[in-house]
């Protein structure tokens, strides 16, 4: 342990690594239950999804602690898994295609690779200090607001309405009120610090469907998606996790090789994204477990960022949306984790849980929405960094990036016309020598990509 973890060096002990790794599983399982609720909608079977979703978060995890020695945890990402489902699925659906979910994989799997080859070559830092910070913070933000909106549909909270487009669903009805007793849940549990806060809130509000379900006020209805909140254990088979069958090297390069201007959007819409979630997160967990250098660098960095484009690469092959480096690692990171043996404890537990498969499948969307709700309210305090005033390239590009991902239901739109407002103003201006020529080419991309869509 000592010789591959280096313990003493950095002040741990294997008791403390293990407690570490034990919590930051507590704080993100509840990706288990919320990845296949999630890409479920765009026609993916639930049970490949969960074994998927289990499986490449430990490959990535693992790969993390050995490889890198860090106590940061991976796992299929938020907001990355709605873009997945909601929009790149959800776009291709109204074409008329079937399976949309097989493209947007070989889009994950084609990201992946690109990551590998920029974290190998060490070009992520151009990409990274390209981007304006404003445009950084506005996208995080919109991501929020996009996965609160997921929330509030799938619990029923938010419908649509032909006058107003949206508005208030049924009040009274189970998937409402307890969605909204299972935030006030989560809230209180984050402010008493309890670890875990999301995945108990989860738990909690799928006990309390369970008793509406006995008592009759929950109403099995398959046909309109209500389902037995009671998992079923009938034998040992049961305890077997899910085929990954359904979904195992399921790609789609026919539609690539037709579509090519349309699939390089997706395909930068995760990049983007996971890029920037990736390394904010890394150098926020390393921040507050004191690994940064004395220059404010993670050293192994690359590393690191290696250990995340594989994991993508290895979860499309699987069957799950974008893997990425989590925030909650940091939970673990405040027990005392500051090396990869945390990591690997974290790995292990994602390998004992694929065989709990009909308990995570078993929670509903209604118990799964507080989780990414207040998931969305967390991504949004980032907007608390941005600046509303002064340059308006970076003032609008970060506003609309915020609004368009909410408002047009895609986190790749919001990108768009973020990137397109802060170069188109930036030329009018006069202060093209800020642009960097890597914004000049998202910015030719994106403008191709509306003619697109205008034609």
């Amino acid at each position: 342990m000592e010789r591959l973890f280096k313990l003493k060096e950095n002040g741990t002990t294997v008791r403390t690594e293990i407690i570490a790794g034990i919590t930051t599983f507590l704080a993100m399982a509840y990706i288990l239950a919320v990845n296949p609720s999630i890409l479920s909608a765009s026609g993916m079977n639930s049970g490949a999804v969960f074994t998927a979703t289990a499986i490449s978060a430990a490959i990535a995890t693992l790969i993390m602690g050995f490889y890198a020695n860090y106590p940061v945890a991976l796992a299929s990402g938020m907001g990355l898994n709605a873009y997945f489902a909601f929009t790149v699925c959800s776009d291709l659906a109204k074409q008329g295609i079937q399976d949309p979910w097989k493209i947007a994989l070989t889009a994950v799997l084609v990201e992946g690779i690109i990551f590998i080859i920029i974290s190998a070559f060490k070009f992520r830092e151009t990409l990274v200090n390209a981007i304006p910070a404003n445009l950084k913070l506005g996208i995080t933000t919109g991501i929020g607001l996009f996965i609160t909106i997921i929330g509030l549909q799938g619990a029923g909270i938010t419908i649509g309405d032909p006058a107003t487009l949206v508005t208030m669903g049924n009040v009274g009805s189970v998937s409402f009120v307890l969605a909204i007793v299972g935030l006030v849940v989560i809230a209180t549990l984050h402010h008493f610090n309890i670890k875990g806060s999301i995945l108990w809130g989860i738990l909690i509000t799928w006990v309390l469907g369970i008793i509406a379900q006995l008592i009759g006020w929950y109403q099995i209805n398959p046909d309109a998606g209500a389902f037995s909140l009671i998992p079923e254990f009938k034998s040992v088979k049961d305890l077997i996790p899910p085929s990954l069958a359904p979904t195992f090297f399921q790609f789609d390069f026919n539609y690539v090789a037709k579509n090519v201007m349309n699939f390089a959007v997706v395909v930068f819409a995760f990049l983007f994204v996971d890029l920037f979630d990736t390394v904010g997160t890394l150098v926020g967990v390393a921040s507050k477990g004191n690994m940064l250098d004395e220059e404010g660098k993670l050293p192994r960095v690359g590393r690191a960022l290696m250990a995340d484009a594989v994991g993508t690469v290895a979860g499309s092959m699987l069957g799950t949306s974008t893997v990425t480096s989590y925030v909650e690692s940091s939970a673990g990171v405040a027990e005392g984790g500051r090396t990869g043996l945390t990591a690997v404890t974290t790995a292990i537990l994602f390998i004992v849980a694929l065989f709990f498969a009909p308990i995570f499948l078993a929670i509903p969307s209604f118990a799964t929405a507080p989780a990414l709700i207040f998931v969305g309210l967390l991504m949004m305090s980032a907007v608390l960094k941005m600046k509303f005033e002064g340059d308006m390239a970076d003032v609008l590009g970060g506003f609309l990036a915020i609004i368009m991902m909410p408002f047009t239901y895609s986190i790749a739109n919001g990108i768009m016309f973020g990137m397109l407002a802060w170069v188109i103003l930036k030329l009018i201006t006069g202060k093209y020598r800020d642009i960097h020529p890597i914004m000049y080419v998202c910015g030719v991309l994106f403008a191709i990509r509306i003619v697109t869509l205008i034609i």
